[in-house]
């Protein structure tokens, strides 16, 4: 069960694929907009309301580019989740009423732990981004990299409160609902927490290692990476432009909304041809465009297949698009929106596989040719691109789930 981007959905379709491969019947239960990435991966499909690129694009959604604080657009997003999430409950209960156990994103955890609870089900959680409190680094949906070991672990406290803040009127309806016996939201964290409730993490320990502060039962897995049909191919004219010349420049944003496409497409297209490079660019949910002979515009293409072609990657480094460039083993230049993408962002840079972040608030053509000069003419980056790629490659980030789930299944 997940909810919200592209990004918080695509590496589940490959999670089930391996369970479905192992003799597990899998069903993905996320909104009805994604059910053609499960398509050929032998997962079932449980859609769920809510279109989130409508929601991102509606008055409310627009909202969030006013915010120039990352805790205003948390704020906001706290906001609209909350006036949301009630229309998932009779779905999310539906569908585990034709389950065994539970498999929950850190996005759905809360409810759909209530669910679990109220119809007797065993579950887990299956996170993409390393939520519990550390000392160790702040929350990574604030962005920042680090306030010190003791204020990182309050804040990550604070997170997880506030996570829970906006599931609690939901949550207080279903417990009646399911005749479970009224309980706070953080009674109800504080139980989990106490019966060591499992969380595998859907990420390589080489790029954020498990923290040693964690509790018992919170581990981290390796990825999960998106299902790609084996016979998925480019679309034949963009096959045609990568053969006409040097490898391009890969720029997109996912599932990010910007402001003002126009203007964030021109610098850019000058960016990229201020230093002579071709360009791939990704529409996205943000609009962005670009014409000439050196440059070819996409919407919705394999990363798996594409990003080994390019000379670098630049993107959002959502979780997803993060992975896909270090699985491809091309060097990066993230430039963060919001959220998590600043800590990916971060790690990318640690990793010395891409020379700086560009904060898209700061994101101009002559940075963003200056990072990429470094990026593609410095050898070291490529270099160290290129090894990490073998190492998470050969991980399996789906034996561990695998054999958590034979456990809750009682297997």
């Amino acid at each position: 069960m997940t909810a919200g981007s592209r990004g918080d959905v695509a590496p589940y379709t490959g999670l089930g694929h391996g369970l479905a491969c192992a003799g597990h019947e899998v069903t993905l239960v996320t909104h009805g907009c994604f059910e053609r990435l499960v398509a050929g991966s032998g997962v079932g499909f449980h859609a769920l309301p809510v279109d989130p690129r409508a929601e991102l694009e509606s008055e409310r959604g627009k909202g969030l580019h006013r915010s120039t604080t990352g805790a205003g657009k948390l704020i906001r997003v706290v906001e609209m989740a909350r006036a949301l999430v009630g229309q998932l409950t009779d779905h999310l209960i539906d569908a585990a009423r034709a389950s065994d156990v539970l498999l929950l994103s850190s996005s759905l955890a809360p409810i759909g732990h209530t669910v679990a609870e109220g119809l007797a089900l065993p579950s887990m959680g299956v996170y993409l981004q390393p939520l519990a409190p550390t000392r160790e680094f702040a929350p990574p949906v604030t962005g920042v990299r680090s306030w010190g070991p003791v204020v990182n672990r309050a804040a990550g406290y604070g997170v997880n409160v506030a996570v829970e803040r906006v599931f609690a009127e939901a949550v207080r309806t279903l417990r009646s609902r399911l005749g479970l016996p009224h309980t706070g939201s953080g009674a109800a964290r504080r139980a989990r927490e106490r019966q060591r409730w499992p969380v595998q993490h859907g990420f390589s320990p080489l790029v954020v290692r498990r923290p040693r502060d964690w509790r018992p039962g919170l581990d981290v897995a390796g990825y999960w990476w998106p299902y790609d049909d084996e016979a998925a191919q480019l679309p034949s004219p963009l096959r045609d432009f990568l053969e006409a010349g040097p490898p391009p420049v890969f720029v997109g944003l996912g599932s990010a909304t910007v402001p003002d496409p126009a203007r964030l497409s021109a610098e850019v297209v000058r960016a990229l041809r201020s230093g002579g490079w071709r360009g791939v660019i990704q529409r996205g949910w943000g609009g962005l465009h670009a014409t000439g002979d050196d440059m070819f515009a996409v919407d919705e293409v394999p990363h798996s297949v594409l990003f080994p072609r390019m000379a670098a990657v630049v993107h959002h480094a959502g979780a997803g698009t993060t992975v896909a460039g270090l699985r491809a083993g091309v060097p990066a230049v993230p430039v963060p929106i919001q959220f998590d993408e600043g800590f990916w962002a971060a790690r990318l840079v640690t990793l010395g596989v891409a020379p700086q972040a560009i904060p898209l608030r700061r994101l101009t053509s002559d940075r963003l040719g200056a990072a990429l000069a470094r990026a593609t003419a410095e050898p070291s980056y490529r270099q160290r691109a290129h090894g990490l790629a073998a190492h998470i490659r050969a991980e399996d980030g789906v034996s561990p789930v695998l054999d958590a789930v034979n456990r809750l299944a009682g297997q």
